[in-house]
């Protein structure tokens, strides 16, 4: 465990208690020395955390204390750096380029051993089986749910038949082989999933969508009964 994680574990676990907790309990509780934890209470006071009490008395954390956002724990480093890592290897070039400057300004301000978990970090992600085809401007299409336009695209189904369509674009999805623009069609009055491979044309218009990104993904989670954290 580096240092920087035992220090959140610290700030975690003090924040369970609302009366003062002994040193030695909080010592047994993280698995390290009473000397440990007395250095640990110390960095943490000088930081702004407003601990109270003392060896014999116990220790109590007053509330609105917030750790600076870069404490990271190893695993919260591994899933950031998995997740970067599987955008950089599967997405297009924009959002290739945003991973690795994400992952360069995480480091920038970490504190030293936890840069050194970020860099050497051994968890990998191999390379997109199959190139996903398609001609959409992904960019595009994600500043367009940011800023809540709708789009005119010509979209060709399973056979071939091609139609055009105005939609709400508010979510795209990324999977292995394709990606997915749900929007809200307005030919069909309903949601609809439009491959990114067979949409032929595509036009972000300056009509706005008349309800927020986050009505429409709440109402279509509903409807087609996803999860939240999808």
């Amino acid at each position: 465990m580096t240092r920087s994680t035992r220090l959140l574990d610290l700030i975690q676990l003090l924040r369970t208690y609302r009366r003062p907790v002994s040193g030695a309990a909080l010592a047994q509780r993280l698995g390290i020395s009473i000397r440990t934890l007395y250095r640990d209470i110390a960095t943490l006071q000088a930081q702004g955390a407003d601990i109270q009490g003392a060896p014999g008395f116990g220790y109590v954390l007053k509330p609105g204390f917030l750790m600076p956002p870069m404490m990271l724990s190893e695993e919260e480093i591994e899933a950031l750096v998995l997740g970067a890592r599987w955008v950089a290897a599967r997405t297009d070039d924009e959002l290739k380029d945003a991973a690795r400057n994400a992952l360069a300004k995480i480091a920038a301000v970490l504190p030293a051993d936890l840069r050194r978990e970020l860099e050497t970090n051994s968890l990998l992600v191999s390379s997109a089986r199959k190139p996903v085809v398609g001609i959409t401007d992904l960019a595009a299409v994600r500043e367009a749910i940011r800023q809540g336009f709708k789009l005119d695209i010509g979209y060709a189904d399973i056979n071939g038949r091609s139609t055009n369509r105005r939609i709400w674009p508010f979510a795209l999805g990324y999977f292995e082989e394709t990606r997915v623009l749900a929007a809200w069609c307005e030919l069909r009055e309903d949601f609809r999933h439009f491959r990114a491979e067979r949409i032929a044309s595509m036009i972000v218009t300056d009509i706005r969508v008349p309800q927020t990104r986050g009505h429409l993904l709440a109402e279509w989670r509903r409807v087609h009964n996803v999860k939240s954290d999808m």
